[in-house]
């Protein structure tokens, strides 16, 4: 099928959908179906609108169209020696870019680089009324306004169907270096934000049953001295890659098994906030901001215990058995919600667009 029919199939199908009030589920490789509440309606697959639109290395721009395989946008990017800066994480081969920005989930250099919607340039939609709309562009000082093709990071198709990205990429560092500790969970927090308060080339960290990795990246003296700085054991380096890319894949043997009544959270806390005393595994990311928990606790306990950390939790992953009728994401306060709500009917006043996936009645 010829693109240009491909966009004017969906707009037909889209504005259908929309006179009828049937909900659409857009599904691009599928590899996080998992993620949110339970979806409704019928598929409409992405895949078959792909390709490469523009990529101008020496800009650190690549725009691309929201079916491209992430496999085939990252191999174009290593080529030219850059990257996507967040890391993004593909959870099974298929995986596309419009669904790794509108997922919104960043790996492990996340908190020292940024979050895909920090990289968002620009973006081409097809709103519940099957219009094309076109924010942003492909440089950085673009917006004028409401920045919407960010708002569209970690929207979970909510908003409108991504046919096209605009993405700020960067070079990718010239030395990397992975070093171990031997460290028990509350000094871990302490260290990470004590080297958080220093000029080091961090570039990823993961704590789990006693050990703390730190991965190091960027220009060859500055990644030789906090080797000598920091101390700890160095990685070997093909050992270190496959540890990084486990994190990031959640192929870790901490991710392997979610037993059917208990489920895999992710929590969002201040850094400094102490490991939390509570049943279940434990793995601490992103310089300890970031918190995986699995437990069978209740979802009520979960949420209370993050709050009074000083933040919030998601119910990542869970077995079959585990109560989500509390909802897979934490609750926002009404004003928050009603600037969403707006947003939803500004875009999708019918409601078609994953209906759902984000709340139950978004």
């Amino acid at each position: 099928m010829e693109q240009d029919d491909i966009v004017a199939g969906w707009s037909e199908r889209i504005r259908r959908a929309t006179e009828r009030q049937e909900p659409l589920r857009i599904r691009g490789g599928g590899t996080k179906d998992w993620y949110g509440q339970t979806v409704q309606g019928e598929v409409l697959a992405t895949r078959e609108w792909r390709g490469i639109v523009a990529y101008d290395p020496a800009e650190l721009v690549i725009t691309v169209k929201g079916g491209t395989p992430l496999a085939q946008v990252e191999a174009a990017l290593r080529e030219c020696n850059q990257m996507l800066p967040f890391e993004p994480p593909h959870f099974g081969r298929d995986a596309t870019i419009g669904g790794c920005i509108a997922a919104g989930i960043a790996g492990p250099r996340r908190a020292w680089t940024g979050a895909p919607r920090d990289f968002v340039l620009g973006a081409v939609v097809m709103n519940g009324q099957g219009q094309v709309l076109h924010f942003g562009g492909q440089v950085v000082k673009n917006v004028a306004g409401y920045d919407v093709s960010r708002l569209l990071a970690g929207s979970l198709g909510t908003l409108g169907l991504i046919l096209e990205l605009s993405i700020k990429v960067l070079p990718r560092p010239v030395a990397e270096a992975t070093l171990k500790f031997d460290m028990h969970a509350t000094d871990g927090v302490r260290k990470l934000n004590e080297w958080g308060g220093h000029p080091l080339p961090i570039s990823g960290s993961a704590w789990r049953d006693g050990t703390l990795a730190l991965r190091l990246a960027g220009a060859e003296a500055a990644v030789k001295a906090a080797r000598t700085s920091l101390g700890g054991e160095v990685v070997d380096a093909v050992e270190a890659d496959r540890f990084w890319i486990a994190m990031r894949e959640q192929t870790d043997p901490f991710f392997a098994v979610i037993e059917p009544k208990a489920a895999l959270w992710r929590l969002a806390l201040p850094s400094i906030a102490e490991p939390l005393h509570l049943p279940g595994a434990q793995l601490m990311e992103w310089g300890g901001a970031q918190r995986w928990w699995i437990t069978d606790t209740d979802p009520q306990t979960v949420r209370i215990s993050a709050k009074q950390a000083g933040g919030h939790a998601t119910i990542f992953r869970s077995g079959a058995a585990y109560d989500r009728n509390a909802g897979v994401f934490t609750p926002l306060p009404a004003p928050v919600m009603k600037i969403h709500r707006g947003l939803k009917a500004a875009f999708d006043p019918a409601r078609i667009f994953n209906r759902g996936r984000l709340y139950p009645d978004f």
